[in-house]
């Protein structure tokens, strides 16, 4: 295995956390994120998302069949955490999940990424206690889960009736990484 950008201590925002043990230049692939690949059912059998205490999350949807599942199998990437002001991105490439610099990050600095978590049909009190962030950033939305996306009008066409109906979307957690 090669050396590591990183070294896992006690993080701030929760648990452990990835510390840079050098600098790392932006663009840097810093780790691939590894696990058990998995579908969703049996994500959803060995996960139970509302009646989670430890506020750990370690799968990561890579696409609609498949999950990468930390918890088993998995490697340090597991320990990144999340931040609504992260310094690193996830990038899927060719069926693999890779944690890339997004700037520079300096020695002895968390590195962090936004887990872009979704599930629907939570109150925002809802999401900030099932899914706390604990970033500590000026844009902290409060949560592991991205703002819910606003639904735009949709422009009725000539002849067309506007729709009254949103559309109904999954209510499953995609999930991503650790926190």
């Amino acid at each position: 295995m090669s050396e590591l950008f990183f070294r896992i201590r006690r993080s701030s925002i929760h648990g452990l956390g990835a510390f840079a043990v050098k600098r790392i230049r932006k663009g840097v692939r810093v780790i691939e994120y590894a696990g058990e690949l998995i579908t969703p059912e049996e994500a959803d059998a060995r996960y139970d998302d509302d009646e989670n205490p430890s506020g750990r999350v370690l799968l990561f949807t890579l696409d609609r069949r498949t999950i990468i599942d930390a918890g088993r199998g998995g490697n340090e990437a597991q320990f990144i955490n999340h931040s609504c002001d992260p310094n690193c991105e996830s990038l899927i490439e060719d069926g693999r999940v890779f944690i890339e610099a997004t700037r520079e990050i300096a020695l002895g600095e968390e590195l962090t990424y936004d887990y872009h978590l979704q599930r629907e049909g939570l109150s925002p009190s809802e999401a900030r206690r099932l899914y706390p962030c604990h970033c500590g950033s000026e844009t902290c939305r409060g949560t592991l889960l991205d703002p819910p996306k606003k639904r735009r009008a949709a422009r009725p066409r000539q002849g067309d009736h506007a729709r009254s109906q949103p559309r109904k979307g999954r209510s499953r957690l995609p999930a991503k990484g650790n926190s």
